[in-house]
């Protein structure tokens, strides 16, 4: 959900575009509150049982995904470099972001790779490489998968 509200609280996006975004992440928002209600209701829904200190070292994870989007350490040296054993650290990123740590940088990199794009400051091979692509075929059919539409695409 905080993803969601910081997607809000940074839309990219003016006039009729930007009312179709936000209407859009709004019934996100509430669409993410009932399945939160239901599984409350069903007894699926898992207490916040990590500590402040756990917490703290899964945002620092965070960060760390996020200034490494190209090339990003992996889960075990993630987990060393916090002090978390692999388990914990993947069970409470999953457990405070709602997705993997894999899927939060995917995630990232897709939404970077959007709005390098729609800047039209670089091709999409030069976007691909900055956003931790080596192979131009995968980013696109990744961003294709995303967005639903080719990377060139948003160029133009």
């Amino acid at each position: 959900m905080q993803i969601a509200v910081q997607q809000i609280l940074q839309c990219p996006y003016q006039g009729f575009t930007k009312q179709i975004y936000l209407e859009g992440k709004v019934w996100e928002l509430v669409a993410m509150l009932v399945d939160q209600e239901v599984q409350i209701n069903q007894g699926c829904f898992q207490i916040n049982t990590l500590k402040p200190s756990d917490i703290d070292r899964i945002y620092h994870v965070r960060e760390i995904v996020l200034k490494h989007l190209d090339n990003p350490p992996s889960l075990i040296e993630l987990a060393r470099q916090v002090g978390l054993n692999d388990c914990t650290m993947k069970q409470g990123f999953k457990q405070v972001f709602g997705t993997t740590v894999f899927g939060y940088l995917h995630q990232c990199r897709m939404e970077l790779a959007y709005k390098l794009l729609i800047e039209r400051n670089m091709n999409v091979t030069e976007v691909a490489r900055t956003v931790g692509y080596s192979s131009l075929p995968s980013f696109s059919n990744a961003f294709r998968k995303k967005f639903g539409v080719s990377p060139k695409s948003c160029q133009r």
